[in-house]
């Protein structure tokens, strides 16, 4: 059985700078739930006011989780230039160093 959902990747600006990033088949509800819910990811506590970045649909959960790994391993340049759109992601990804460390995520 295959699922008609299609996750998206998302980077958000927290208010102290830093990068966190996330997958959501509703990303603006999932932004919603890190700004003022228990649900939301412990990380962002405190962190707000949040501002979505980046988002790129990727496909289904499996291929969005995979995405994620990679993305929150990139340095924080490269992943400032994915939001800038001086790469794209298929770029990043493809050039994606597994031993690069990035911080947060």
């Amino acid at each position: 059985m295959t699922s008609s959902v299609v996750f998206s990747l998302y980077i958000v600006r927290c208010s102290d700078d830093t990068l966190y990033t996330g997958i959501a088949a509703d990303v603006r509800k999932r932004i919603a739930e890190h700004e003022s819910s228990p649900r939301g990811a412990k990380y962002l506590r405190g962190k707000g006011p949040l501002r979505l970045e980046f988002v790129e649909p990727v496909g289904d959960r499996g291929a969005a989780s995979t995405l994620e790994f990679r993305v929150k391993r990139l340095t924080r340049a490269r992943k400032e230039a994915l939001i800038s759109g001086r790469e794209s992601l298929a770029d990043l990804l493809h050039d994606a160093d597994p031993g690069q460390a990035s911080g947060a995520g």
